[in-house]
C-alpha cells in the first residue's frame, strides 16, 4: 500500500515501501521531500530502538518543530528503520488515494 505524509497542504513524503513500527509509518529517506526538512537539535532515547534525531518540517515558510524523526544508528532490533523517517505533530500520514 502507498502512503503519503502531508502538512500545511503539501505532500512531504510518498512511498509504497514504508515500514510500520509501533503504529508509525517510516518512509524511506529518498521518498521524503528533502527541502521540507530542517535539522533540529532535539534527540530522544528509545529503550529498544536507540537514539532518535529530529527534523523540523517546513512548508511555505511555516515550521512544525520536531515533526519528523529518524534513527541514524538504530539498534540491531530496529535495523529495518535505518535510513527511514517518521512523522507526527500534526503531519497527516494516510494511504494515498
Amino acid at each position: 500500500m502507498r502512503y503519503q505524509a502531508t502538512w500545511n497542504g503539501a505532500v512531504i513524503a510518498d512511498s509504497d515501501q514504508t515500514v510500520v513500527v509501533e503504529g508509525n509509518q517510516y518512509f524511506p529517506v529518498e521518498s521524503v521531500v528533502a527541502s521540507s526538512l530542517k535539522p533540529s537539535e532535539t534527540h530522544t532515547h528509545c529503550h529498544w530502538k536507540g537514539v532518535a534525531s529530529y527534523y523540523d518540517v517546513v512548508v511555505d515558510g511555516k515550521v512544525n518543530s520536531d515533526a519528523a524523526w529518524y534513527y541514524p544508528e538504530p539498534s540491531e532490533a530496529a535495523a529495518n528503520i535505518k535510513d527511514r523517517i517518521a512523522f507526527w505533530h500534526g503531519v497527516t500520514v494516510e494511504p494515498a488515494s
